[in-house]
This record gives C-alpha cells, structure tokens and sequence, in this order.
C-alpha cells in the first residue's frame, strides 16, 4: 500500500511539473516554449520531406527522408550542420558495405553476419562522433528492406541527402535556437541562492542562532550551488555553439552577452566554492561542543555584517549582468566589503591572539572572506 501511494505522488509531482511547463510554454517565452517549437519544427522537417520524396517524387526508399529530417533538426543550427555530415558519412559508409556484401552472398542471413561486425567496428571511427551508429543502421536498412541493388542503395543515399538538407533548412530558417535565456535563467538562480545562503548565515551569526540542524541546510545547500553553476557554463555553452551558422543572430549584441555571462560564470563559480567553505567552517564549529565557546559574539557579528555586504554584492552585481543596474552601486558594496574586511584582520588579531583554537576558526573564515572579497573587486572594475 505505502509503495502504490508513493508511486500515485511521484506521478502526481510529474503531471504537476508537466502542467507547469504548459503553462509557462503558452504565457510566454521561456525553455518549455522552445522545447515545443523545436518539436513542431522536426515535425514539419519530416513532412517536408515525406511530401517531396514519398507523395511527389515516389521515391523507391522515400521513408528514408523524413527519418533523417527529423533527427537532424538538433538543438543548434551548427550542430544540425555536423552532425548531418557525420550522419551522411556514416549511412554512405553501411549502405555500400552492405550492398557489396549483398550482391556477393546470396542469404541475407549470411551477409548480415559478414556486414554488421564490420560496420559497427567503422562507426567507431572518430570522425563520424556520435552519428557512427548510423553506419549499422544504414546496412541493416540496406539487406532488410527488400530486393536491393546498386540502383536501389544509390536511390537510398540520395533520400537521405534530401532529408538532411531539409532538416538543416527547417532548423537554420524557422526561429533557429538560442541559450542566452537558458545561461541567464541559470546564473541568476545561483546568484540568487547564494544570495539568501549568505544571508541567512550572517543573520545566525548577528542572532547567536548557531544550530546544528540549520547550519546543515546551509551547508547541503551551499554544496549544491557548484552543479548550478556547471549547469550554467554548460548553458553558457550551448549559447556559444548556438551563435555559429545562426541567421537569427544578432552578432554583436549576442556575443557581448556571451562574454558577460562567461565572466559571471567565473565569479558565481568562486561564490559558490567560497560559500560552500564558509557554511562547511560554520558547521564544523557549531557540531563539535568543545568548539562552541571559540565564537567570540563581538567577532562573529562582524563577520555576519561582512556575509551580508558580500551577500549584497552579490545581489548587485547580477542585477548589474541581467537587469537594469549599473555597476555603481556595486562598486561602492565591494568598497564596503573592503574596508569591512580590513576591520574583521584587525579584531581576529586583538581577540583570538591567546585562543589558538579561535585563530583557526576564524583564520579559515577570514581566509574564505579575502578570497571572495579578492573576486568580487575583479568583477566590478
């Protein structure tokens, strides 16, 4: 019973997150909306194409066409370009083995068990990528789908050049896709998080609300700050890729935006490493009793109005990335963060001097607050 509730919630959670999808699909731009326009578009590749081949021309082998229209409207307009050439080199390569083979053995029993031990060890040619499965495909079409011949597997490799051409088409004409939204969605969630990390650890601090439970969470979310921002450079990426044999591009505005979002990848990877340090430090202390009383409360509320500073910085500078702020008031956070950090050097000397156990609690704070301090005056000159 308690596995058929479980599984009745998981699909449950699944419908919800697929409604919400469709919602945001049909209000307004977003990844769900090109998700549907890039499947629409594969859609019409494939009809073109089996209109053209298969209802005009009555192409011997015209399923051939819409098969490779479809799979080659991908994700970038320069990877439908590659991936296309792989893809052609590939079915070429499994087409003529397989009707040599084929015209030479009589069983297409036998020639299978010649042909596919062959091609599949060619479609792991480097050169062919990902598309070198394609090789196997195209033998297995060749023996299996009827009488074939010379004319027949020219006719075949001909489809599959039309199809491609279609694919590419569809995909390079029709709204052809960009990931700056994407790379931007996702570097603002982790500026963002970070943001409210650092936040509520400098109001633990300034409170004297150090538990252990709640410095856990803090510390659990600070970890998952890094795949985000893996999450974003990959996104960062794709909007790089997608820039390349793009007509839909506007050159200079997408590729000033693409350095802004590199450099904001660089300084949201040092925000969630240091971060994930300052929570790991906090944590460290407030789960070992012996080290409870090294958190001398004067110190500790300078260290959180520092947290709060960065945490503000932060907050600035991805409004002054991705929206409309300037760097001003950044400039004049880090100046802050700055001076509050040469104040946090001089109290750790005049507190903790006789407490070696509070110079290293608070050493490896200090230590992650110059780091980030250190990036964060980079990011706004």
């Amino acid at each position: 019973m308690r596995g058929i509730r479980a599984t009745w919630q998981a699909l449950t959670a699944d419908l919800s997150t697929a409604l919400e999808g469709a919602r945001r699909a049909w209000t307004g731009p977003s990844r769900e909306r090109d998700l549907v326009i890039q499947a629409l578009k594969a859609a019409l590749a494939a009809w073109v194409a089996w209109a053209v081949a298969g209802w005009w021309l009555q192409a011997p082998v015209a399923f051939v066409a819409p098969w490779v229209a479809v799979v080659l409207v991908e994700s970038t307009v320069y990877r439908s370009l590659t991936h296309g050439l792989q893809q052609l080199a590939a079915i070429a390569v499994g087409t003529v083995v397989a009707t040599a083979v084929g015209l030479a053995l009589p069983y297409t029993e036998a020639a299978m068990a010649v042909v596919l031990p062959v091609v599949l060890l060619l479609g792991q040619w480097h050169r062919l990528g990902s598309q070198g499965i394609y090789a196997a495909t195209g033998a297995l079409f060749t023996l299996t789908a009827g009488p074939f011949s010379v004319v027949t597997s020219a006719a075949r490799l001909g489809e599959a050049l039309f199809g491609a051409v279609v694919g590419l088409a569809v995909n390079a004409l029709i709204r052809p896709p960009v990931y700056l939204r994407d790379a931007r969605a996702l570097l603002q969630d982790t500026a963002d998080e970070a943001h409210d990390i650092l936040q509520e650890v400098a109001e633990g601090l300034a409170e004297g609300r150090l538990d252990a439970d709640e410095a856990t969470g803090w510390h659990d979310r600070a970890v998952r700050l890094h795949p985000l921002v893996e999450q974003a450079k990959a996104a960062v990426g794709w909007n790089q890729e997608s820039r390349r044999i793009n007509l839909r591009r506007r050159p200079k505005t997408l590729a000033d935006a693409g350095r802004g979002y590199d450099d904001a990848a660089t300084v949201l990877e040092y925000a969630a490493v240091h971060t994930a340090g300052v929570t790991r430090t906090v944590l460290e202390t407030v789960s070992d009793e012996d080290a409870a009383p090294r958190l001398d409360a004067g110190l500790a509320r300078h260290y959180a109005r520092y947290l709060s500073l960065t945490a503000h910085a932060l907050r600035l500078y991805s409004n002054s990335r991705f929206g409309p702020a300037t760097e001003d008031g950044l400039r004049d956070a880090v100046h802050d963060m700055r001076e509050t950090l040469q104040t946090l050097r001089q109290d750790l000397v005049r507190t903790t001097s006789d407490d070696p156990a509070g110079v290293a609690v608070y050493g490896a704070l200090l230590a992650q607050a110059h780091r980030l301090a250190r990036q964060m005056v980079l990011s706004a000159d």
